[in-house]
């Protein structure tokens, strides 16, 4: 096995990991909405989820361990990736802001805070910054 063998392995099972996290957290609350189920749709395409594995993954979300991000800065980005899906095609439309307050509950966000870090970085997206503005942005909100 090569080394790009390893990453691409490596690279497949976060993503899988990743994935089965935001699935999970859409059935935080024992559904999985319309609005929801396109997002996770587009998702799956964006993280490049095969058909078999998606309906693995929504059959038992809980099989693929969650890597959830340790540093601020890993938060940041995916919370960039993920507020960019929500944002993109207007796909979940006025449930934007209620969705991706869930994603960055669960990225490890603290509720004191998860609603101004949102607003933030819907604004953000709105002036479609790139992420390394988005990170000094949001690393510096409070200054």
């Amino acid at each position: 096995m090569s080394i790009s063998d390893l990453f691409d392995s490596g690279f497949k099972n976060r993503n899988k990991g990743h994935f089965s996290a935001i699935v999970r957290v859409a059935l935080s609350d024992g559904d999985i909405t319309v609005e929801e189920r396109e997002f996770i749709d587009k998702l799956a395409k964006n993280l490049e989820i095969s058909k078999d594995e998606y309906d693995e993954i929504m059959d038992n979300p809980m099989k693929y361990p969650i890597n959830p991000p340790y540093l601020y800065i890993h938060r940041l980005e995916r919370l960039y990736d993920l507020a960019r899906m929500v944002y993109a095609d207007h796909i979940l439309g006025p449930k934007q802001k209620e969705i991706l307050i869930k994603f960055a509950l669960a990225l490890g966000f603290t509720p004191g805070n998860v609603n101004y870090i949102v607003d933030k970085a819907l604004s953000l997206l709105v002036l479609n910054v790139d992420l390394d503005t988005f990170l000094f942005e949001m690393q510096n909100m409070n200054k």
